[in-house]
């Protein structure tokens, strides 16, 4: 197949996507695909340049707000059908994690190209990255997730409605970025001036105690569940992208009725948001055993070290089968031009 990968991006995971598509190209170029490449803030990016231009390895922080600001006005979004590489594919691979690149907007314009593209839709696509919808959406379909406010919110709503610790994150925005867990009530504020330099919209959420656990979804079916033990006391960047900075078991060491319940909730989760082809749902598993669910991710991470890979790897399916797989499947799932 011609499979372009569409990866960078302006969001604050572009390292990450930039990682991923190392990753994907590899995978897809060792069974025969023919790969193009195309950064959607820079342009396409010819083969000779792409040990250059595309680094294998994430950092231990994202880029800075003022990195990610110098790259906005070569955003390509409006110019991306202009691209052979793009018109040309047979489908589109999105190496691409939050921003425009996993909110909607890229799904809306590529939908308008008509060139098949892995992931989700523009719809499922922005109501997974807006937490508060989520969130909502689980509560809907009877899925657990932790209570939350979305600020302002003053500290004695915080008090009275969550408690203490409540965890302060960006509503629209992954891999921890500009996330925080406050203590006390004269953190909040900080802590919501932090997330705030992410998103416009800061979600305040009640802190779930218990096991890190996540599990791949693809094509409507449950993969394996995994647990991660990071070093921190959350899953932050630093552990999510730095080998050895987290324990990650997949499968997880778990009865069989709570791993069956996990995956249950995954793919219930999956299909409450209206999403296609694959996603990562990740949950925190509570001291009583109640699995909590956290959030949905419409293009999870394909870097070494990603959870995705692991949880297909766990039931049988290797990293180029599964680029494979989701190649095909969003083939599949969309009309052809």
């Amino acid at each position: 197949m011609r499979i372009t990968v569409l990866t960078g991006g302006t969001s604050a995971e572009r390292d990450v996507a930039l990682a991923s598509a190392v990753q994907v190209i590899a995978a897809l170029r060792s069974i025969g695909h023919q790969v193009a490449v195309v950064d959607t803030a820079r342009g396409f990016v010819p083969e000779a340049d792409e040990a250059q231009l595309l680094p294998a390895s994430v950092g231990v922080a994202p880029p800075s707000v003022a990195q990610l600001e110098t790259l906005e006005h070569g955003l390509l979004l409006s110019g991306l059908a202009n691209l052979a590489a793009v018109r040309d594919a047979e489908v589109l691979f999105l190496a691409l994690h939050g921003g425009h690149g996993e909110d909607g907007t890229l799904q809306t314009i590529l939908s308008m190209i008509g060139v098949p593209y892995t992931g989700s839709g523009p719809i499922g696509s922005a109501m997974a990255m807006d937490k508060d919808i989520s969130k909502r959406l689980f509560r809907d379909a009877g899925i657990p997730t932790a209570e939350w406010l979305m600020a302002p919110a003053t500290v004695h709503e915080v008090e009275t409605r969550l408690g203490w610790p409540v965890v302060v994150k960006p509503s629209k925005q992954g891999s921890t970025v500009g996330l925080s867990v406050v203590r006390s009530p004269g953190k909040l504020a900080p802590a919501i001036e932090e997330a705030r330099r992410h998103d416009d919209e800061v979600m305040i959420e009640a802190f779930v105690p218990g096991r890190e656990l996540t599990v791949g979804i693809l094509d409507g079916v449950a993969l394996a569940v995994g647990e991660i033990i990071p070093r921190h006391e959350i899953f932050d960047y630093e552990c999510k992208y730095t080998p050895g900075m987290s324990e990650e078991i997949f499968p997880a060491d778990l009865p069989a009725d709570v791993a069956a319940e996990c995956g249950r909730l995954g793919v219930a989760a999956h299909r409450a948001l209206k999403l296609g082809g694959y996603s990562r749902v990740d949950f925190r598993l509570t001291p009583s055993g109640e699995a909590c669910c956290l959030e949905v991710n419409t293009l999870p991470g394909m870097t070494a070290t990603s959870l995705l890979p692991q949880s297909a790897r766990a039931v049988g399916i290797g990293f180029p089968e599964l680029c494979d797989r989701i190649c095909r499947s969003a083939i599949g799932s969309r009309k052809p031009r």
